[in-house]
């Protein structure tokens, strides 16, 4: 097979996707129209207030949730932060003790390290060699006091994805809400709100191919959380501040189009071929991080052992991929998430995450195969 070298191959769709030409499309006609205020009850805002409407309810209908149920956000991070801290504040200096996993998003981590410093109880759980968490060690930190369990569908690092019905199962026996960082899981494999028996779930637009600055959180129908964002009553008062018709049609129009992507079989099948061509090249000097079947469809990570990940990006510029790990004065500081699965430093500083999207080709796959090979040679 000749292969025509490419100007550049993008393998990082899990920090970012490019924005769908049907989502711009969709935004087109408001960057010149319906310009006024959704909120202001007038002729001007009602064309606004019925594209928020419209794409509320595509949301709404790709997660199978009803549109009063879904608040839209400036992205994951803030949904994340909405849901841990509002259910927080909403208690009202109750006790208050939160559940989460070693290996979440910083989105999640970072909140609950801020809700400690707030007289929050927290337990982080530990995960197995291949990312999983176990929801028996979720029941077993259950106390009293326990008010919110939140563990991300999907890992953003490694692919692994999490059992989130069985671990809402616990926590429905114990009354306990459920909230998952679907921002990885959401267009590539199901994320259904009945299906994963979840009270709160974030979703990020730029992971779906929409535009950054623009993400929702569903909060089930009689949860109560108290807002970040204080101001008019927008967003049913859950999220003050002028709603964007521009972003959550793009948002709403991104979910449509998601529809027709879940399992991403060809992007899987592209996934499965990466690998298979990596072990044929590297064999034993090549490792997969992760669960090797509960995965996301198109993560790859992978690690070259007694090799370090950014040392062989450097060689490849041509290549956009990423690492978990860092490089701080000559060393190499592991993932946070690779070192929680007890992977060896060896392996760890090697590790390079390669995150296929729908514009993914089989001959970019054997270009990237063939660098890899002359980079490491």
């Amino acid at each position: 097979m000749t292969l025509t070298a490419p100007s550049s191959v993008y393998l990082d769709y899990n920090a970012s996707t490019p924005v769908d030409a049907a989502v711009a499309a969709a935004m087109r006609p408001l960057l010149e129209g319906a310009y006024g205020n959704p909120s202001s009850g007038h002729w001007a805002s009602a064309p606004a207030k019925a594209a928020l409407e419209i794409a509320r309810g595509k949301v709404a209908t790709f997660l199978g949730c009803a549109p009063d149920e879904v608040v839209f956000t400036s992205g994951g991070s803030e949904a994340n932060n909405l849901a841990l801290k509002g259910l927080f504040f909403r208690r009202r200096g109750r006790p208050s003790h939160v559940i989460t996993s070693q290996i979440e998003h910083p989105a999640t981590l970072e909140p609950c390290r801020f809700l400690e410093r707030l007289g929050a109880a927290v337990t982080y759980v530990e995960v197995d060699s291949q990312g999983l968490v176990d929801p028996e060690d979720i029941r077993k930190a259950i106390t009293p006091h326990s008010c919110l369990i939140s563990i991300m569908h999907a890992n953003n690092e490694v692919g692994t994805i999490q059992p989130i019905a069985q671990i809402a199962a616990v926590a429905r026996e114990h009354g306990i809400p459920v909230h998952t960082d679907a921002a990885q899981s959401v267009g590539k494999i199901p994320t259904r709100i009945d299906d994963l028996g979840v009270d709160l779930l974030s979703l990020a637009g730029h992971k779906v191919y929409a535009p950054k600055g623009v993400g929702a959180l569903y909060i089930r129908r009689g949860s109560s959380i108290e807002p970040l964002i204080h101001g008019a009553g927008h967003e049913s008062g859950r999220r003050a501040g002028t709603e964007s018709a521009l972003l959550t049609t793009a948002l709403g129009t991104a979910c449509e189009i998601a529809n027709l992507w879940i399992g991403m079989p060809g992007v899987r099948h592209l996934r499965d071929l990466f690998w298979d061509r990596l072990r044929a090249a590297f064999g034993n000097q090549v490792r997969l991080n992760g669960h090797p079947t509960l995965h996301l469809p198109n993560t790859l990570n992978v690690s070259f052992l007694g090799r370090v990940g950014a040392d062989i990006l450097a060689r490849i510029p041509e290549l956009a991929a990423s690492t978990g790990s860092a490089c701080h004065s000559g060393g190499v500081a592991l993932s946070p998430v690779l070192k929680a699965m007890g992977i060896a430093p060896e392996a760890g500083m090697g590790a390079i995450r390669f995150s296929l999207g729908r514009g993914t080709t089989q001959q970019e796959i054997e270009w990237v195969v063939r660098r890899l090979t002359q980079a490491l040679a």
